[in-house]
């Protein structure tokens, strides 16, 4: 689909196009009855305003953009940083952006970098409604990835890269099995996101294989959902003897649970976390977990996108890296 230009915007406005580019300026010299005519023409036509563009010719700087749904997870900071780096050493610069699960907030944060020129655009999405996000990126005609999860709107549009999350969850689940655990729970999540699907789903197959009821308790990834939900755990099974996280943060604040009650960890309660970020070795006990290989997946991503500007190769429209499991001190020796 072609962009619109500054030609289409004087066109669709019925004024010149030396006048859409005072608009485009700010100039004072313009009516405000005409710019609100002339912004009224981009937004109708899907204009994007690149204000960079001719700067980034002129010096050999690229920017791209990367929008985080939650950089207050270290999980998606850890992703970031090794993406920043690996892009960085290649000469390309970041502009990131947090939406804190604030769709409405992702919208803007993108239509802002489109304006502001950027080469391609590295999407972790909120949830909600991602549709304008989605049709602006088109308009603007640049490459765009989604990373780590994804919405089922771009599903056939737009390249998605993850870890397996699913063969994470089958291979902590069988070891768990192995152990000996028989009361396996799954702790965490949104009831409904797809990334708690992905990783529940390797969770449920294998526990469903060796004829063993499940417990799930989902809600939000956080320490103190962790520990509310092993508080409440302990009261409803006290027979549960494990526990799958779906992330490091529940499974933290899992361990802050267990050490209250006097619970023996690795002893008379396993836990395994999901995700592997770097707090995980240092706690107390050192938490086993389910490794995504996140500085190498951020120099994956860095090179998928590299590819996809410089030598016009498109990525596939989905991929998936390798997990593996890290035992550390919360959980038994098979």
């Amino acid at each position: 689909m072609r962009r619109p230009t500054i030609i289409d915007v004087a066109n669709s406005a019925g004024v010149s196009k030396s006048t859409v580019s005072l608009v485009l300026q700010g100039s004072p010299q313009v009516k405000p009855e005409t710019r609100k005519l002339v912004h009224a023409a981009m937004k109708e036509i899907g204009y994007v305003y690149n204000r960079s563009a001719a700067n980034l010719r002129s010096t050999g700087t690229a920017l791209i953009g990367l929008v985080i749904n939650d950089l207050t997870n270290p999980f998606f900071t850890e992703f970031a940083t090794s993406l920043q780096m690996a892009l960085g050493s290649r000469g390309y610069a970041v502009v990131m952006a947090n939406t804190n699960e604030d769709a409405a907030l992702q919208d803007q944060v993108v239509a802002a970098m489109l304006e502001h020129g950027v080469s391609a655009l590295i999407l972790s999405p909120a949830y909600g409604d991602v549709s304008n996000t989605l049709a602006a990126v088109e308009r603007a005609g640049i490459p765009m990835m989604q990373v780590l999860r994804k919405v089922d709107d771009a599903d056939a549009k737009v390249p998605f890269v993850a870890p397996d999350y699913a063969a994470g969850g089958r291979e902590a689940t069988q070891y768990l099995i192995q152990t000996g655990a028989r009361r396996i729970a799954f702790i965490g999540g949104l009831a409904g996101a797809e990334v708690t699907q992905e990783r529940l789903c390797g969770y449920i197959g294998t526990m469903q294989e060796h004829g063993l009821q499940p417990i799930i308790k989902t809600g939000q990834s956080s320490r103190s959902f962790g520990y509310d939900a092993a508080v409440d755990l302990f009261k409803e099974h006290p027979d549960c003897d494990a526990a799958l996280c779906f992330n490091d943060l529940v499974a933290f604040g899992m361990i802050n649970a267990c050490h209250a009650a006097q619970v023996r960890i690795g002893a008379d309660f396993q836990i395994i976390g999901f995700d592997d970020i770097k707090e995980a070795s240092e706690c107390w006990p050192a938490l086993s977990t389910v490794h995504c290989g996140v500085p190498e997946f951020g120099e994956r991503v860095a090179d998928t996108v590299l590819s996809w500007l410089q030598d016009a190769e498109t990525p596939a429209q989905l991929t998936r890296t390798p997990t593996r499991l890290v035992l550390r001190q919360t959980t038994k020796s098979v």
